[in-house]
């Protein structure tokens, strides 16, 4: 009975320690799903597999707060229906002062997305509001004394481009480019990133058959060289990497960052998503965590080391679209790896909250040994002649 007991604290103490392998990685941790665990448990997770940059896609307090005291440094985003509520000054600096200010320093929070894939939406007028609503959550950061602490930006579709290929012939859509010369300017007066949303799955779901898996995959293959430049690429992320840099280039730009906001690729599609599997999902991502570990740059960038935010920490079975929508996740959402990359990490059975901390310390430290004591008591009084 004694055993039992002392196996049973060994278990519980264990319960809550791991110790596995991670990756210096940002990952995009989307919520549209109604079978998640609560952000507490989350933060053991990510902690587990040593993930300390995360991306949002809003300012939401159950995370920010569940992260407080950690080392994760978070990206926060406000939402597209926010964009004309933020070209307020007055509304812009209520909105910092209600979803940023109470949860700094204790949890850091290092940019601010406004808007996502704004421009290659089909509303005219949230394209206006876009670099406008950039602007005035700048200047209300600005007043409340945190520019220093957190930079704004925007992440874009790789649709804006109406060229690719080759990566250095990479140009922005003419319909696009006064709202992107305008941003460019923003970003280069600010020092904030261009941030771009990249997914070499598309490319290969759209045309199996020209382009190579094997190059969309970081797998060994012949890759491609740059005509114009002689730059040979062995994978498509970091052509089409240079490409973005090429189209800002082209607008006058040379000392603007890209950043990758999203990449990723899905292990369940419908039946005319070509590629969409557990396999090819593994190879894409366990290559590309491999590739950011070595500090790779790009071949147009090469002291430049690759800076991206992997979508997406769980499946989100809610998430509209086609089947893949729903099956980007590294994780199911109990926590267990979709596939095998490495990142076996831990989600705690229960959400350790401070209230439930102290249960299980009452638990440990009081009511187990009581019941051990009694247990040597029992055996003495059994053992007596």
């Amino acid at each position: 009975m004694a055993t039992f007991f002392w196996v049973l604290l060994l278990f519980t103490l264990s319960d809550s320690l791991v110790r596995v392998r991670g990756f210096g990685v940002g990952i995009n941790y989307g919520q549209i799903a109604n079978n998640l665990p609560s952000p507490s448990r989350v933060s053991y997770l990510l902690k587990s597999v040593n993930i300390s940059r995360v991306k949002l896609y809003d300012a939401d307090p159950n995370v920010l707060s569940a992260f407080a005291n950690s080392d994760v440094e978070f990206v926060i985003g406000l939402g597209n229906e926010y964009l004309q509520q933020m070209t307020d000054p007055v509304q812009a600096q209520s909105w910092i002062q209600q979803h940023v200010q109470p949860y700094i320093p204790l949890t850091k929070i290092t940019c601010i997305t406004v808007g996502n894939e704004v421009l290659t939406g089909n509303d005219t007028q949230l394209k206006s509001y876009l670099l406008p609503a950039m602007q005035t959550v700048s200047g209300a950061l600005a007043n409340l004394g945190l520019s220093k602490e957190m930079f704004v930006t925007t992440s874009h579709s790789f649709g804006i481009l109406s060229n690719s290929y080759p990566p250095s012939a990479g140009a922005f859509r003419q319909d696009l480019a006064e709202y992107i010369q305008s941003i460019l300017i923003f970003h280069a007066q600010t020092d904030s990133p261009f941030l771009i949303n990249a997914y070499p799955f598309f490319a290969y779901k759209d045309n199996p058959e020209q382009v190579s898996l094997s190059y969309a995959l970081f797998q060994p293959n012949s890759g491609m060289t740059d005509p114009l430049t002689n730059l040979h690429y062995d994978n498509m992320l970091y052509a089409q990497i240079d490409s973005v840099y090429s189209a800002i280039k082209a607008l006058g730009h040379t000392d603007i960052q890209v950043k990758v906001s999203e990449t990723g690729w899905p292990s369940k599609g419908d039946p005319n998503e070509v590629g969409a599997t557990p396999e090819n999902a593994r190879l894409y991502n366990g290559n590309l965590l491999r590739r950011i570990e070595q500090s790779q740059g790009t071949p147009g960038k090469p002291s430049v080391p690759i800076d991206i935010y992997v979508f997406a920490l769980f499946n989100e079975d809610l998430k509209p679209g086609p089947l893949s929508e729903r099956n980007y996740g590294l994780y199911y959402p109990d926590g267990t790896p979709v596939y095998n990359i490495g990142l076996q990490g831990f989600l705690p059975r229960m959400d350790y909250s401070s209230s439930k901390r102290n249960v299980i310390s009452f638990f440990i430290f009081l009511v187990i040994p009581w019941l051990f004591h009694y247990v040597l008591c029992s055996q003495r009084f059994i053992s007596l002649p």
